[in-house]
């Protein structure tokens, strides 16, 4: 016969588990994913604290979505200029981004070096454009 442990049930279950890793891989809150697993955030909180290493998993399956919305624009970048530029704007601000700065010494706008190569992507394309129609 065996012996009654007392206290309460435990609510964090395996199978409360895999439904917080579930909607932890699709980058779920800890809110949204506790009501998912219907569980309070408290439950997750104090269960965490007693198993980090679960903690260290949900983590990394929250970067899981990122990573493949990472991979899916890194390989569609050679088929979409305008996915390209956007990327560049993004991750190169200080060389890429739309932006003008005010010279306040002289009140003057300074073109940035997107600018240029905007404009220069634009003759390219208008010069291509009238070698096309002119064959």
């Amino acid at each position: 016969m065996s012996k009654d442990k007392g206290g309460r049930p435990t609510v964090f279950t395996p199978e409360v588990v895999n439904k917080l890793e579930g909607a932890f891989a699709l980058d779920a809150t800890v809110e949204e994913a506790c009501f998912y697993a219907g569980i309070s955030r408290q439950t997750y909180y104090e269960n965490i604290k007693k198993q980090p290493e679960l903690a260290d998993r949900f983590d990394g399956l929250r970067t899981r979505p990122v990573l493949l919305a990472r991979q899916t624009v890194i390989k569609n970048i050679s088929f979409d200029a305008g996915l390209a530029m956007e990327y560049l704007r993004r991750k190169r601000k200080v060389e890429f981004s739309d932006r003008t700065e005010t010279d306040m010494t002289t009140k003057g706008e300074i073109i940035t070096p997107t600018h240029d190569i905007m404009k220069l992507a634009a003759e390219i394309s208008q010069k291509l454009k009238e070698k096309k129609t002119k064959k």
